[in-house]
């Protein structure tokens, strides 16, 4: 299928991140839902290769995106349990 090749440069950041910062077991539905929220409070960075967009940033760029992946992914952690929990409380 064409287009294929094509992925958010950030999702892969968003996803890594996620695993590496939520240290309990939580459900899939969970971690789905943080990727979801960061995800759309970073811009749309769109790629064929990965590779290709490491090879191009500076080091001044990629400090920045991995920055921002954090702070996206501390608050859709935040966003995510805070919602979860006022569900759960009212039913």
């Amino acid at each position: 299928m064409p287009f294929s090749s094509i992925n958010n440069y950030y999702e892969q950041l968003v996803f890594k991140h996620i695993l590496e910062t939520v240290a309990e077991p939580i459900d899939e539905n969970f971690l789905e839902d943080v990727a979801c929220v960061a995800l759309n409070h970073l811009p749309a960075k769109y790629v064929r290769h990965e590779v290709d967009m490491a090879f191009y940033m500076s080091r001044d760029e990629r400090d920045k995106i991995t920055a921002m992946v954090a702070i996206a992914v501390k608050n859709a952690i935040d966003y995510v349990s805070q919602h979860r929990d006022d569900h759960y409380n009212q039913a």
